[in-house]
């Protein structure tokens, strides 16, 4: 499986496009949807779904644009389906960027587990925290965890947003990111990739 980021939106969110077989998984598309299409053309791969790790605002920005150019279901963790639709909880009218917000809820909701999201296989894991209902997204034959806002390169996510929790995160990243293989990829929301192994030995965080 191919792996290729996109920096998007004006957080520079890391979009996450997943490609095998000629099909396509979208992950966290935070905005600038033609930026996603003019790489899906160029690349000629059809894109079957987005999955999202968290709902906030510079996550889902590309996320209506793209699920009706493509007709492609969202899939998220259902915690926050409601974020997807309402602008107030999503933190887009909290940091007063405009009414950041999905039509409409996802079409299929994800719990811990094992899953096939329209063909991609992965185990989600429940890593809360950052936000309630982050998940991050295993991939084990590749050894590639798609992490969001959870865990970063020297780094972890904000928990003074609302709803954040500090210690339920650090929990998250203890129990379900680092007792992955140490040679596990990290691709975070923001910034660049690391290792668990990495993040276990040079996190001043953890």
């Amino acid at each position: 499986m191919n792996i290729h980021s996109l920096n998007l939106g004006m957080l520079g969110t890391n979009c996450y496009i997943l490609s095998a077989q000629s099909k396509a998984l979208i992950i966290d598309p935070g905005g600038d949807e033609e930026v996603v299409q003019q790489y899906l053309e160029e690349t000629q791969i059809q894109p079957v779904a987005i999955a999202l790790t968290h709902a906030h605002f510079d996550h889902i920005g590309a996320v209506d644009g793209l699920r009706h150019h493509y007709d492609i279901p969202v899939y998220m963790h259902e915690t926050e389906q409601d974020w997807l639709t309402d602008s107030s909880l999503n933190g887009s009218e909290l940091f007063g960027v405009g009414e950041i917000a999905s039509s409409k809820p996802p079409e299929y909701t994800l719990e811990e587990g094992k899953h096939d999201i329209s063909g991609f296989e992965c185990d989600i894991l429940y890593t809360p925290g950052h936000s309630p209902g982050s998940i991050s997204f295993w991939f084990s034959q590749d050894k590639m965890l798609i992490a969001g806002d959870t865990l970063f390169q020297r780094g972890i996510g904000r928990t003074d947003l609302p709803f954040g929790n500090h210690e339920e995160l650090l929990e998250s990243i203890e129990n379900n990111i680092l007792s992955l293989p140490d040679e596990t990829i990290v691709y975070p929301g923001h910034g660049p990739k690391t290792t668990v192994k990495e993040e276990k030995h040079l996190n001043p965080f953890l």
